[in-house]
């Protein structure tokens, strides 16, 4: 899983540990949107969960979406508990890097959600997201209802007919329930990473080919 070799994911067995409790707290309030980043959230609001690359990246997109209370950079989808960044880079937890998004549906509904997701990233490349390799820079959906999971199946269904018609390959992106991959949220510097450090890495790039979502389903 090091030193240049194809990155492979762990095996339970395999995997770093981790630890009971997280080893740092979590900041209180969003830097840009002001609200809190942990919840419980108000009533009505609905949370997503989206691993596209870098998450320095990919949480400004979401952030700077309208309906959008609150976003957070964590780490999900593996096996060790309470990550740490580095620990995540070995390869050894199994995470992907993810934007937790909490929204509000009857301003961005979730279909719009996926739209951003799809677009704002290279769905095909596995392992990897442009010149970031690596386990944890895999594309992934842990979705939080029936709902969310049907939905973002049919987007992707309605996105891949796109993408071969543009000549990408197959998408790669796991689909999966948040309920049995607990959400690890990362760092205090990495929290809106790129509001504190507005010149820093941004690796999150499209394919340039638009997301049929909202404009035609599966089968249109």
């Amino acid at each position: 899983m090091l030193f240049g070799r194809t990155p492979v994911l762990p095996t339970p067995d395999q995997a770093l540990r981790g630890r009971p409790e997280p080893g740092f707290a979590v900041p209180d309030r969003h830097t840009v949107l002001g609200n809190p980043l942990l919840g419980p959230y108000p009533d009505g609001l609905e949370v997503a969960d989206f691993g596209l690359g870098c998450f320095w990246g990919a949480e400004r997109k979401f952030w700077q979406t309208d309906g959008v209370w609150t976003t957070l950079a964590g780490y999900q989808g593996g096996h060790t508990r309470n990550p740490s960044y580095e620990e995540v880079c070995s390869g050894l937890t199994g995470h992907t890097e993810v934007v937790r998004v909490v929204f509000d549906p009857s301003v961005v509904p979730y279909a719009a959600l996926l739209k951003l997701f799809w677009e704002s990233h290279d769905p095909t490349q596995g392992f990897r997201q442009g010149n970031d390799v690596g386990t944890q820079y895999r594309s992934a959906v842990y979705t939080h209802s029936p709902a969310q999971e049907a939905a973002a199946a049919s987007s992707r269904d309605a996105y891949q007919r796109v993408l071969t018609g543009s000549g990408y390959g197959t998408i790669t992106t796991e689909i999966l329930p948040a309920d049995d991959r607990p959400f690890y949220p990362a760092e205090p510097y990495h929290q809106q990473y790129l509001d504190k450090n507005p010149g820093g890495y941004c690796g999150i790039g499209g394919t340039g080919v638009s997301c049929p979502v909202g404009v035609a389903g599966a089968d249109g």
